[in-house]
């Protein structure tokens, strides 16, 4: 066309040419562009679902899919749109259901949490829920969101006009506070409440918490507020008491599960139970960190996801595995340990990850202890439920306290440390050597009472590596050593101020500057010693007669667990009765015994409970009709003595140490070395 001026767009007119009468002034394209997007951001317009003005791309506005089929995440994708939606908040639920359907809608509400659990989801959720309008069906504010109503689509894409979001991490100054408190006096456009969405609300300023305080208590009516924070001790109390606060859970394991078993059959993704519980355990707690883990594994898997490739893709050890180096490690098997952990490491996996599985073993191990019904728990597999038992029998509870706190300490020195392997090794030698040490209370007590606290504390070698590993003995035993009687009534410590360490022979102190050999291990059969009537039938067996009297007149039972013994002695008992027992059992055994003297209140002695049963007896004689005739018929006769005829099936069962009775046999005349 003639006339045109240089650089303008086909049917705009220069000046000079025929038609600038027409124009006051020519309209730069990019003036009109400008015009269009603005009209796109307020809402009036949905062609390209555009973000409002403070909502911020990694926020994770859900945005249609685009027409070239773009892929979108699966925690975009799977984002919950109703409250039936969300998994494992309940109790939030059921709070906002009574709320609205009573009226009694609050001003602000703070979502607190951490991350992934669906804050900002919830959030808008709720915007949508006080919105919620369907013509001649809802009309008022309703957690039931059976349908997409007039506002649904626009608040979960995160473009109404009268749904405002703002990050706080980047609008954190009194400035945007005062944008929100002008605006805040107009009414909304279309919407029934002005909701604004706060997210990261602990980020704003001192200046800004305190600008928002009085709108905050007294907001128009037509204005709602919504926070949501992962730190909430950050967030003024001031600010918090004038809202309504929701602690939103973690998610937990089996619904965690659950909801990733919905997404990948949704996906057509074939993925193990197995697998599912690695990602759900590696998510703690966490919707999105599970989901964005099943993403990464959908793409490493190509379509079928099996444990293994799970474990290669997040470096971490196989679980039954790691149950074989808590084994190893308990039984003081430092050579296999070191191995294990060493193969465990050369197929990837990380030494941190390794111990801190190690530690939710040990965790676990402690609840079964305590509370055997933690074994039924759906995140709880198989392997883990019948070698947690079988562990939890074994070890004592203060036993799996000690090694919880090494490991505990012990993956923050990995972490840190240049050479990770190396510090694992170190970290598991520590624990291999402090599982059978005595505890310091014990110990304590013992000194206290003029015992030596090492008589049954000695280990069969001169202190070397516990054993399967490089030799020598289970673990090494220490501890300070004393001259009892030096001084006043109570032990002194030798030489110096400090307390000197020293390796424990055969429960007495070593010699200072004298080497000691170690003497050649001698085979010795095995005992399983379960009572102190297992111990008094050893003594008898041994032939020390004199300790097995002690055992059975001086000693009153407290507590009973393989290596180590509680009693609590008579009145009329040496003074150094434990140690001489612990010696003994170490000498008889072969194996290392601790046996302390407990203050808690003991068992009747065995000599005690074979008098009790005795009357027991000859109560139960008396009271028999056959000798109750007998005894009338022959005045001033009595009864003396009991004896039990035992069939050949009472004496098998009396041979099988799990259904004899101790107290019956020594009732029944089993008393001959006395």
């Amino acid at each position: 066309m003639r006339g045109l001026g240089k650089g303008f767009p086909e049917g705009i007119a220069a000046r000079g040419s025929p038609t600038h009468k027409n124009f006051q002034k020519p309209v730069p394209l990019f003036k009109k562009m400008v015009m269009v997007r603005l009209m796109d951001e307020t809402g009036f317009s949905e062609s390209d679902g555009g973000q409002t003005p403070g909502l911020m791309a990694d926020q994770g506005a859900v945005k249609p899919a685009t027409d070239d089929g773009a892929y979108r995440v699966l925690a975009r994708k799977y984002r919950p749109k109703t409250f039936e939606d969300l998994v494992g908040q309940e109790p939030m639920v059921q709070t906002l259901e009574n709320a609205f359907e009573t009226g009694r809608i609050a001003q602000a509400w703070m979502l607190t949490g951490v991350r992934g659990v669906g804050k900002t989801t919830t959030a808008r959720i709720l915007a949508r829920g006080l919105n919620y309008e369907v013509p001649g069906v809802a009309d008022k504010p309703t957690v039931k969101l059976t349908q997409e109503g007039t506002h649904c689509k626009a608040i979960m894409e995160g473009r109404h006009v009268d749904v405002i979001e703002m990050d706080a991490a980047s609008h954190t100054g009194i400035n945007d506070i005062r944008e929100i408190i002008d605006a805040a006096r107009y009414r909304p456009a279309t919407a029934r409440y002005k909701v604004y969405i706060i997210d990261e609300v602990h980020m704003l300023s001192n200046a800004a918490f305190n600008g928002l305080l009085k709108t905050l208590e007294e907001p128009p009516e037509h204005v709602k507020f919504i926070f949501a924070t992962t730190e909430i001790r950050k967030v003024p109390i001031t600010v918090l008491s004038r809202c309504q606060r929701f602690d939103l859970r973690r998610i937990e394991q089996s619904k965690l599960i659950g909801l990733l078993r919905r997404i990948s059959d949704a996906e057509g993704i074939q993925i193990s139970d197995e697998a599912l519980m690695l990602i759900a355990r590696a998510g703690e707690g966490s919707a999105r960190d599970s989901l964005s883990l099943l993403d990464q594994a959908m793409a490493h898997g190509a379509g079928a996801i099996e444990a293994e490739d799970l474990r290669q893709m997040l470096g971490l050890a196989d679980r039954a595995r790691v149950i074989d180096l808590f084994g190893h490690i308990m039984a003081g098997r430092i050579e296999d340990a070191l191995g294990e952990l060493q193969a465990q490491y050369e197929v990837g996996a990380d030494p941190a990850i390794v111990l801190t599985d190690l530690a939710d073993f040990t965790h676990l191990v402690t609840r079964m202890k305590v509370a055997p019904k933690s074994a039924d728990e759906a995140s709880v597999t198989e392997a883990e439920r019948a070698r947690g038992r079988e562990f939890a029998e074994q070890i004592s509870v203060r036993l799996l306290s000690r090694a919880w706190q090494i490991l505990l300490k012990g993956v923050q020195e990995v972490q840190s440390a240049s050479k990770p392997l190396a510090a694992a090794d170190m970290v598991l030698v520590r624990l291999a050597y402090a599982a059978d040490l005595p505890d310091p209370g014990d110990l304590m007590a013992q000194i206290k009472n003029g015992q030596n606290p090492f008589g049954g504390a000695a280990p069969s070698g001169g202190g070397g590596a516990p054993a399967g590993g490089g030799g020598g003995t289970s673990a090494m035993a220490v501890g300070m050593n004393y001259a009892p009687g030096s001084s006043g009534t109570g032990p002194t410590m030798q030489a110096s101020a400090r307390p000197q360490l020293s390796a424990i022979q055969g429960g007495r102190p070593a010699p200072q500057g004298v080497p000691q050999a170690a003497p050649e291990p001698q085979a010795q059969p095995a005992y399983n010693l379960k009572s102190l009537y297992d111990c008094a039938a050893l003594a008898s067996e041994k032939g020390d007669i004199p300790f097995k009297v002690k055992i059975q007149r001086l000693m009153r039972l407290v507590k009973f667990e393989p290596g180590k013994i509680e009693i609590q002695p008579t009145d009329d008992a040496p003074a150094d009765i434990a140690g001489e027992f612990g010696r003994k059992l170490t000498e008889w055994t072969g194996q290392r015994w601790f046996v302390v003297v407990s203050r808690n209140q003991g068992r009747p002695t065995i000599h005690e409970e074979q008098e009790a049963n005795q009357q027991q007896l000859l109560s139960d004689a008396k009271s028999h009709p056959t000798v109750a005739a007998l005894l009338a018929q022959f005045p001033g006769a009595r009864v003396v003595d009991v004896k039990v005829q035992v069939t050949e099936e009472d004496d098998a069962a009396l041979a099988d140490p799990m259904v004899s009775d101790p107290l019956l046999s020594e009732a029944l005349g089993d008393d001959e070395d006395d």
